[in-house]
């Protein structure tokens, strides 16, 4: 899918065909489509399939004049098998080009569809330096609104947990670990990528889009620093969790092996008395009963006083 976009009398709006300051968005374009772009704008056909690879970290390259950079943009997908929200992250390639900009990703994603329908502010799309921080501003905040998000959703599963443990709660919170470690692992290299613009080599910064650029860079360490956090207290409480649930078997297998003693003890005595054995004391019907009872009773107060029943 292709959609071409341009800021038209201060408002951002889709028009039919490439025109000189527009913004060319891809989402999963075929190879027609890719190939048209191509021919059109001239773009690096690398550049452009770079986009689609979804083992693609984050960078930053320049080669004729066309500059590529590469970011990782948080996902926020239902799980088909229930209501559950799964987060992940995907490599998106910005290429700025004198006279266009070009997107391309393999979803469709918030961010994009915010500055498509007009949501943010201020968007100049003949400005490619400050529309390109102003998406990468826009990722670094999505990045801190799913962080809040994976920490509610931790602590209402733990809550969870605390009145029984099952094992559905526990893989959400295994999900919400690898979702922390997705998190964490783009956030660096795209902070790595955004120092590199930082030094003004790659792409040319007016004063303006410096300040900006800081503050996007002050978003992403602070979303690093969320991640890592949140990450260190899922770690810990899963860990935590698996304790209680090894403490509760263990529990378990004591109070069963108490059961299994009490009921072995009449077994054995009446066991006694009902072999053909003379000399036996009180050879009457009544007394196996009453020493069975006895004897059961004593070992159940002794378990008991040894915190095993």
């Amino acid at each position: 899918m292709v959609n071409i976009y341009m800021t038209v009398n201060g408002r951002l709006t889709e028009i039919d065909s490439v025109q000189s300051g527009c913004w060319i968005n891809l989402v999963a374009p075929t190879e027609d489509e890719v190939n048209e772009i191509i021919n059109t704008v001239g773009v690096d056909s690398g550049f452009l399939r770079s986009g689609l690879d979804e083992e693609e970290t984050s960078r930053v390259e320049v080669e004729e004049g066309q500059t590529l950079i590469i970011v990782d943009v948080p996902l926020a997908q239902k799980d088909k098998e229930g209501d559950a929200v799964r987060y992940s992250t995907l490599p998106m390639a910005i290429i700025s080009m004198p006279e266009y900009i070009i997107t391309v990703s393999l979803k469709e994603t918030s961010i994009i569809n915010e500055f498509a329908a007009g949501l943010v502010k201020n968007v100049e799309t003949r400005y490619k330096t400050t529309f390109i921080l102003m998406m990468q501003l826009k990722i670094a905040t999505r990045y801190l609104q799913y962080l809040k998000q994976i920490d509610k959703i931790s602590l209402y599963v733990e809550r969870q947990l605390h009145k029984s443990l099952r094992n559905k709660e526990l893989i959400s919170l295994l999900e919400l670990e690898k979702s922390l470690v997705y998190f964490s692992t783009s956030l660096k290299a795209n902070e790595v990528t955004l120092e590199k613009i930082l030094r003004g080599r790659i792409v040319k910064l007016y004063d303006d889009d410096q300040d900006l650029l800081e503050d996007v860079l002050i978003e992403v360490r602070q979303a690093i620093e969320m991640s890592n956090i949140y990450s260190s207290i899922l770690s810990g409480t899963m860990d935590a969790f698996a304790s209680v649930i090894s403490n509760n078997l263990n529990i378990v297998m004591k109070v069963l092996a108490s059961i299994t003693i009490l009921m072995a003890l009449p077994t054995m005595v009446f066991s006694f008395y009902g072999m053909n054995v003379s000399g036996l004391p009180i050879p009457n019907s009544w007394f196996p009963v009453l020493l069975s009872a006895v004897i059961t009773i004593a070992a159940a107060v002794i378990l008991r006083k040894k915190n095993m029943l």
